[in-house]
């Protein structure tokens, strides 16, 4: 009995303290979960909170999206006259701005005037958008309108000839076949979804209408152009059927105010 006794004793000793160990840890475990889980839920509204301060700014006014429509400084170097209405391009809801960018570098180096058509996928004053047009922006005539409709009312409103021209996969006569005129409006449309019914329905109205036209390419492996090589093939052609005529009438030299052309050698970038 004693033997036994000790025995018992001995093994109700050893057990005790992890019987005990074993219910406290079962009673604090589900409190500290849930504190654990009530702290995460704070941290996290806590964060969502902080990020939405940070990376939601107040709505700009209508004055302050004017102001910052383009670029600093764009059209500042060149007049606004007859040579810009000859012809123009229009970027519907662009997307990516080193497409933009580059388009406002053509239509400076073609004097030919550029629209952009909200709502567009970036801020015109990005930084992309300015690096990709270099130090052209002065030299481009460039207007923003922030819809379709916005840039309807204006197109109504401009006097003399005038036509829009869509530039679409699935035009109906290739860009070299189509015969352009002073006062065409050239249109393109996203880079993801190209241009809206509504553009698309206007080109083809007989009022100011003039058509849907495509560039041809081998479409059993490649989607589409990129936007400004689209740009720069239309815009060439047109300015070829009108004899360069926008060009020839641009002041000569490169320079404003006086100064020196920005660049003297042929630079590639």
């Amino acid at each position: 009995m004693g033997s036994c006794g000790r025995s018992s004793l001995s093994f109700f000793i050893a057990s005790r303290p992890f019987h005990l160990r074993h219910q406290s840890s079962d009673r604090l475990l589900p409190s500290l979960g849930l504190t654990h889980l009530n702290l995460k839920r704070r941290l996290s509204l806590s964060i969502t909170s902080f990020s939405t301060k940070i990376l939601s700014p107040p709505p700009l006014s209508d004055k302050d999206k004017r102001s910052n429509a383009l670029p600093r400084g764009a059209g500042e170097g060149v007049k606004e006259d007859a040579r810009s209405k000859l012809l123009q391009v229009v970027l519907v809801s662009p997307q990516i701005p080193g497409n933009t960018g580059c388009i406002a570098r053509t239509c400076a180096a073609s004097a030919v005037g550029l629209h952009l058509v909200g709502p567009l996928g970036f801020q015109v004053d990005d930084a992309k958008v300015k690096r990709a047009g270099l130090d052209y922006w002065p030299f481009v005539v460039v207007k923003a309108h922030s819809s379709w409709a916005e840039f309807q009312e204006y197109f109504r409103q401009q006097e003399g000839e005038k036509r829009m021209i869509a530039f679409t996969k699935r035009g109906t006569k290739i860009h070299s076949e189509f015969s352009y005129r002073r006062g065409d409006y050239l249109l393109f449309g996203s880079e993801t979804s190209g241009l809206p019914p509504e553009a698309l329905s206007d080109c083809k109205s007989e009022l100011y209408g003039g058509g849907t036209i495509r560039i041809p390419m081998v479409e059993t492996y490649v989607r589409c152009l990129n936007l400004s090589v689209s740009v720069g093939v239309a815009v060439y052609e047109a300015s070829r059927q009108l004899n360069y005529e926008q060009i020839e009438c641009a002041p000569e030299g490169d320079s404003v105010n006086g100064e020196e052309p920005l660049f003297a050698d042929d630079i590639f970038a």
